[in-house]
């Protein structure tokens, strides 16, 4: 099968011929329809954080289940899926508790021993697998735990978004930071998290809804999907544009870019008793630095695993609220590429061209 595979970070993707193997005891083929691009992907490809190369990227996709293997019994071929990184055990101290995106166990159990066959392979040779997905292939082998079956109604390109960046936005309005009707939020960053994010408060009643960027269209977009006021960072300071919108500061901010000045300023706009939520992936070894005589306000600053999600029962819910008209994906998708393409896709997204871009498979 095709696949994109990252050889060396930083680097670009290449397009292999990889081969996959045949499902394992509750292990599922997928064929894949739809994948979205993630800036967690750009992430890896520029070496910000580590990971074991080579590796098929990608990681926020929906497909249609093509084989199963043994005692799998939640899925059969022909069920429509989105697949999630956020794969669970189950019966862990944390799933067991309500919380399966922070599973002890995802890492050792729903992988192959390294003395089995592996699930990719490249030239003869091992390839990692990507968060348990790498979607940027025409197949995914995955633990049964990684999926979630969706309604035949939902398109493919617009379940794919709810894969990762809608679930992350949406989760951590909706599980991590508990938004309320009628509170204030500040989102600092516009691309497809916090588009979602911005779509989270306003579908949780959110009263006034800052969006923050850089970049022009981004904010107008903003505003279409649920802003009530805009904060354009390259003209003017945030933190003193926030003082006029929102005095005192907000309910809630989402750091929604993944670097240490949003971070920061994300903290500064709360108001006594706010709450701050880092959703953006901040590169390894990077500090943060905060007052810490704000902490007698009880301010608080919150990290966000892809939206503290229990995907299994969020994802059917967003598609829902798609499907009846409350969350919108369409105006989210930029454009629809080739895997040929992924490449330019990524550009485009570094250089602030695209909201969210898909690659299609059909």
């Amino acid at each position: 099968m095709k696949a994109a595979v990252l050889g060396q970070a930083p680097g670009e993707l290449s397009i292999e011929e990889v081969e996959v193997g045949s499902p394992g005891p509750r292990e599922v083929l997928v064929r894949t329809v739809a994948a979205g691009l993630c800036h967690t992907d750009l992430h890896f490809m520029q070496g910000l954080s580590p990971y074991p190369l080579p590796a098929v990227l990608g990681h926020e996709a929906a497909g249609v289940v093509e084989a199963v293997g043994s005692m799998v019994r939640y899925v059969q071929p022909g069920d429509h899926v989105i697949s999630c990184l956020s794969a669970f055990c189950g019966h862990c101290e944390q799933c067991i508790s309500g919380h399966p995106s922070l599973c002890e166990n995802s890492r050792t159990e729903l992988v192959r021993d390294r003395d089995d066959a592996a699930r990719l392979s490249w030239r003869g040779e091992r390839v990692n697998q990507f968060l348990h997905l790498s979607s940027f292939a025409e197949e995914m082998l995955v633990h049964e735990q990684a999926l979630v079956k969706i309604t035949e109604e939902m398109p493919f390109d617009r379940a794919a978004l709810i894969g990762c960046g809608v679930t992350t936005g949406l989760g951590a309005v909706f599980r991590t930071a508990q938004v309320s009707p009628g509170e204030s939020v500040a989102v600092l960053g516009c691309g497809g998290v916090g588009l979602s994010a911005i779509q989270g408060a306003r579908i949780a009643g959110a009263n006034r809804i800052v969006a923050v960027d850089t970049v022009g269209w981004k904010l107008d977009l903003a505003r279409r999907l649920g802003a009530t006021h805009t904060i354009n960072a390259s003209e003017a300071d945030p933190l003193e544009a926030m003082v006029d919108i929102v005095p005192g500061g907000v309910h809630h901010a989402f750091e929604a870019v993944g670097m240490k000045q949003t971070a920061e300023q994300a903290f500064a706009m709360l108001r006594n008793g706010g709450q701050a939520t880092v959703i953006g992936m901040i590169p390894a070894g990077t500090m943060i630095e905060l007052a810490g005589s704000e902490f007698i306000w009880e301010k608080k600053m919150t990290g966000s695993n892809m939206g503290s999600n229990q995907f299994r029962t969020d994802m059917p819910r967003y598609v829902d609220m798609y499907l009846d008209g409350r969350l919108d994906l369409d105006a989210m998708v930029s454009g629809t590429i080739a895997l040929d393409d992924v490449n330019t896709g990524f550009a485009d997204m570094e250089n602030g061209k695209v909201a969210r871009t898909v690659i299609s498979f059909d």
